[in-house]
């Protein structure tokens, strides 16, 4: 994992907080109603006025067209990487919205996921759990921590709280490129993993879902869902790694 300077630092710093910033100003446009477009729309013209680019549009993956939006907008059974679409969000919707801002060639990457209005009981401590999970993982980040021991925390904390764990995607390093090595799995895996030091940036991303954590794919090539129909949940922050634990660099 490549270790940033201190130029560098200061570059994912701006980016991050960019990113931070126009999060928070999505999720508080988020309203029983309100549509994937609208949002997408909203994100744009937020991403812009701070001179940055939306990073996810365009994006490619192996078999699927570029990605159609600037934000991943995912309500109740998505589990990530919701195509914006036209159809108003009813009261009720377990709503994740993910935002990636290249600012200056540098990437912030964050996720928050929020309720329209009044949801279940189980919506929203799926949505605490899923907070919480991000965060029990970020207080251990520190210098000598084999990364994979942060997806055992993430799993043995979930299933505790009734809750389980999408082993297909992750946290991912980040700089130059939104994506890059390595990928932070979120679930209890054997061997060892990188050991992290002063300077490493990722990310720390899980998706909890309250049913089965088997996932299937929308014909967009996108839009991936529960296999079940069950809710999903996603916090994520962009971190870089300090010589005493992490700094959270997508605050706001």
């Amino acid at each position: 994992m490549q270790r940033l300077t201190p130029r560098q630092i200061r570059k994912m710093r701006l980016a991050g907080r960019s990113a931070a910033r126009t999060l928070a100003a999505v999720l508080d446009e988020a309203r029983p109603g309100v549509t994937g477009r609208q949002l997408h729309d909203f994100v744009a013209r937020h991403t812009r006025a701070q001179g940055g680019v939306c990073a996810q549009n365009g994006v490619r993956a192996p078999g699927a067209p570029p990605f159609p939006g600037n934000v991943c907008v995912s309500p109740d059974d998505v589990v990530c990487h919701g195509v914006p679409t036209s159809t108003p969000l009813p009261e009720g919707t377990l709503l994740s919205l993910d935002v990636t801002t290249r600012l200056d060639g540098w990437h912030g990457d964050t996720c928050g996921t929020v309720l329209l209005g009044k949801g279940t009981p189980d919506a929203l401590h799926l949505l605490q759990t899923a907070r919480r999970a991000r965060d029990l993982a970020i207080a251990a980040v520190r210098p000598g921590l084999d990364l994979h021991a942060l997806g055992a925390l993430i799993e043995d904390f979930a299933r505790a709280e009734g809750c389980h764990v999408v082993r297909e995607f992750g946290g991912h390093g980040i700089g130059r490129q939104m994506h890059q090595p390595p990928h932070v799995h979120h679930h209890r895996i054997t061997g060892r993993g990188p050991v992290l030091k002063p300077g490493h940036c990722f990310t720390i991303e899980p998706i909890l879902t309250l049913g089965s954590p088997r996932i299937v794919m929308d014909d967009d090539g996108w839009t991936v869902r529960t296999e079940d129909g069950g809710l999903a949940a996603q916090f994520e922050h962009t971190l870089l790694v300090t010589p005493s634990g992490a700094e959270i660099l997508t605050t706001a």
